[in-house]
C-alpha cells in the first residue's frame, strides 16, 4: 500500500483518496441530488471546527490510481460527482475532470479557494475561511458562496467575502454542526434581515447518512 510523501510531486494519476461513496449532498445548492463522493486527503487551511480532521495529512492516506476511481464512479447511477477534501486544489484534477466528462457527469467542487484551480467543474462552491483566505481568482468563478458561521463575528466574515463575489454567485449561511443549537436562531434572523443570503444545513447529519 502506498501513501502520499510530502516530498512528493503530486500527480494527475495518483490521488491520496481518503474515502468515496455514493449518497446525498447534503449541503448548499444541490442539497438532497444523488451524487458520488471523492474525498481526498490533505489539508492546508486546518480550521477547529473542522469536521473530518482525519482528513489533513494526507501521508495517512493511500494513493489510489485515479483512473480506478473513475472507474467506481461509473459504477454507480451517480451522475454528478462531489470532490471534496480536505483541501482538492491541493492537487491537479485536470485528469479526474476531464476523463469524467466524457461520461457526462457533472462535477462539484467544494473548496475553501486556498490554492490555485485546476480541473474544469460545473459547479464550484467556495467555502472561504479566515487562517487561508480563498485567492481573489475564485470570487468571480464560485456558483456557490458558503460561510460557516461559529460565532457573530462570522457574519462579517460573510460581508468581506460577499462584496468580492459576482452577481451569480449564490450566498449560503450555514451553522458549524457543534454550535448550530446556539447560532441557528441568529442566522434564521440575519437571513430574514438580509435575503441576499440563503441557509444551508447539513441535512445529511439530520438523515443519518455520509
Amino acid at each position: 500500500m502506498t501513501h502520499f510523501n510530502a516530498n512528493q510531486t503530486p500527480s494527475p494519476y495518483l490521488l491520496p483518496i481518503m474515502e468515496e461513496f455514493y449518497s446525498l449532498q447534503g449541503e448548499g445548492f444541490h442539497t438532497g441530488k444523488p451524487a458520488y463522493f471523492l474525498r481526498i486527503g490533505g489539508c492546508d487551511v486546518g480550521c477547529f471546527f473542522c469536521d473530518v480532521k482525519e482528513s489533513w495529512d494526507a501521508s495517512k492516506h493511500s494513493l489510489v490510481s485515479t483512473d480506478e476511481a473513475i472507474a467506481r464512479i461509473l459504477e454507480n447511477p451517480a451522475k454528478a460527482v462531489v470532490v471534496t477534501g480536505g483541501e482538492p486544489m491541493l492537487y491537479d484534477l485536470s485528469y479526474l475532470c476531464r476523463e469524467l466528462h466524457k461520461h457526462n457527469i457533472e462535477l462539484f467542487l467544494e473548496t475553501s479557494g486556498s490554492e490555485p484551480l485546476s480541473g474544469e467543474w460545473d459547479w464550484i462552491c467556495l467555502s472561504p475561511k479566515r487562517n487561508h483566505p480563498p485567492l481573489d481568482t475564485y470570487f468571480q468563478i464560485a456558483n456557490e458562496l458558503k460561510v460557516i458561521i461559529y460565532d457573530h463575528d462570522d457574519f462579517e466574515w460573510a460581508e468581506e467575502n460577499a462584496k468580492k463575489i459576482g452577481s451569480h454567485t449564490l450566498r449560503f449561511l450555514q451553522p458549524e454542526w457543534s454550535n448550530s443549537p446556539k447560532m441557528l436562531p441568529h442566522i434564521v434572523q440575519y437571513a430574514l434581515d438580509h435575503p441576499q443570503w440563503r441557509i444551508s444545513l447539513q441535512s445529511h447529519k439530520f438523515m443519518n447518512i455520509p
